[in-house]
């Protein structure tokens, strides 16, 4: 008897071990930016791991409000709509709308840009890995005034 059942539990243990290694991690990946605050919170499965200054749209400009998930994700891009200005790590949300890097870092925590989400180029890096990691399907990204 002994015998049978030790066998019966590694049966069990490597089908356990089977079915975890063809399920992918998940991650729900929660972007919140606050356009009043001028601040982007970023948590991972219910947990705060990031908070950063950004830009927004200034006045004329506006940032939509809403929930949206990324479109699509380019490293390295550059607005053919703004004189060719570089956008790195651009994470689309909404039409044209992205979260992305910005050289005009003295900005940052103030309404600066045309209406996407600026962040210091450093901070984009991270958020586009994680978001990339993570899968836009898993990813919300959540702006409000």
């Amino acid at each position: 008897m002994k015998r049978r059942s030790g066998k019966w539990l590694a049966v069990a243990a490597a089908s356990v071990i089977a079915g975890l290694a063809v399920t992918p991690a998940r991650a729900d990946v929660v972007v919140q930016i606050d356009k009043s605050s001028q601040r982007m919170a970023v948590s991972v499965d219910g947990t705060t791991r990031y908070n950063w200054p950004v830009s927004t749209g200034r006045d004329g400009y506006g940032t939509p409000s809403g929930t949206f998930h990324p479109q699509s994700m380019v490293r390295r891009y550059f607005s053919r709509k703004y004189y060719n200005a570089p956008m790195p790590h651009a994470i689309f949300f909404y039409y044209g709308f992205a979260i992305h890097g910005t050289n005009d870092i003295s900005r940052l925590g103030g309404p600066a840009s045309h209406g996407c989400v600026r962040l210091h180029p450093s901070n984009a890096a991270t958020l586009f890995s994680l978001v990339e990691h993570s899968g836009a399907r898993n990813t919300r990204i959540e702006i409000s005034n």
